[in-house]
Formats: C-alpha cells, sequence, structure tokens
C-alpha cells in the first residue's frame, strides 16, 4: 500500500493526546475509508502512519523549542519491529534511525540509572548495546511521506478548530 494509504487517514489520539494538543482530546478516528476500495492492508498501513505522522506532529513542536534531531536511537523492538514502520518514520521524520538492542524497559531503566547516580552519564548507561540496524531517509518517499503526513495534518486542524 502507497504512502498515505489511498486516502485513509487514522488519527491516533484515543490517549494521551492532550501533551501534544493543548488538552484538547480529540479520541482516535477514521477519515475517508471506502469499504470498496481498501482493504485490510490499508487499515494497518493508515495506522501505522497515523501513530508515524502523530510523533511528527510532537517532533514538529520540539522544532520549534529549537530542539532538531538528526538521529533518532530506539530499541529492536515493539513498532520498530515493522519494516512499514521503520520506513514511514525515517521518511516522515527526516531523520537516520539508529535501533539497538534493547527495548523501552531497559531504556527506562538505564535513563533512571543515570539520574540516581549509578551511571555518570548516558554514554556510560548505554555502553555495551549493540547497534542492529540503520535506516535512513530517501528523497523520494520523504516526498511522498510529506504529502502524505500534510494530508492528517489537514485533517487534524480541522478536528481541532471544531473544539
Amino acid at each position: 500500500i502507497p504512502a498515505g494509504s489511498e486516502n485513509l487517514s487514522i488519527l491516533p489520539f484515543g490517549n494521551g493526546a492532550e501533551r501534544i494538543l493543548e488538552n484538547k482530546v480529540i479520541n482516535a478516528s477514521w477519515h475517508g475509508l471506502d469499504f470498496n476500495r481498501h482493504s485490510q492492508a490499508h487499515v494497518f498501513r493508515a495506522a501505522l502512519e497515523g501513530i508515524v505522522f502523530a510523533l511528527r506532529y510532537g517532533f514538529d513542536i520540539l522544532q520549534t523549542m529549537g530542539l532538531k534531531s538528526q538521529v533518532i536511537r530506539a530499541g529492536h523492538a515493539n513498532m520498530f519491529l515493522s519494516p512499514v514502520f521503520r520506513n514511514a518514520f525515517v521518511n516522515t521524520i527526516g531523520a537516520r534511525l539508529e535501533l539497538y538492542d534493547t527495548d523501552g524497559a531497559m531504556g527506562a531503566a538505564l535513563g533512571a540509572g543515570v539520574g540516581a547516580g549509578i551511571y555518570s552519564n548516558f554514554k556510560q548507561a548505554f555502553t555495551g548495546l549493540k547497534q542492529l540496524l540503520e535506516e535512513t531517509p530517501d528523497k523520494t518517499q520523504q516526498e511522498e511521506h510529506e504529502a502524505a503526513y500534510q494530508k492528517w495534518k489537514t485533517i487534524l486542524d480541522e478536528q481541532l478548530a471544531t473544539l
């Protein structure tokens, strides 16, 4: 299924969206579903894209505060196990993705170790993790994902305007 899921969009804001949506609760919703055209594969891709696009929305907020990431490091777990998710992620966010032999629970524990003084810094805490995979954005795919993101963002903006 191509980027944009053939005009099927999912806003995945069922929980916690108030953090990036200025305390507005819009819930999760589907937009553009056509039972004659869209298959289960479209729904799955639209769901993955909705999550990626919500992350991008949050990254855009961080950029307005001066934070710009060129590299995203994450555990090779959960959504990052999906090649479709990884591809949509790097081409929507526009940053290189490095995946390591860890998961969110271990990352949280190591981060807590830095906060508790067990490790002197994050570099020390994460020493020994093995990089398993790296993905980089592709210019053509970035353009396709950017167009899909802008369509998704228009739907989000319309939903937010009704609140």
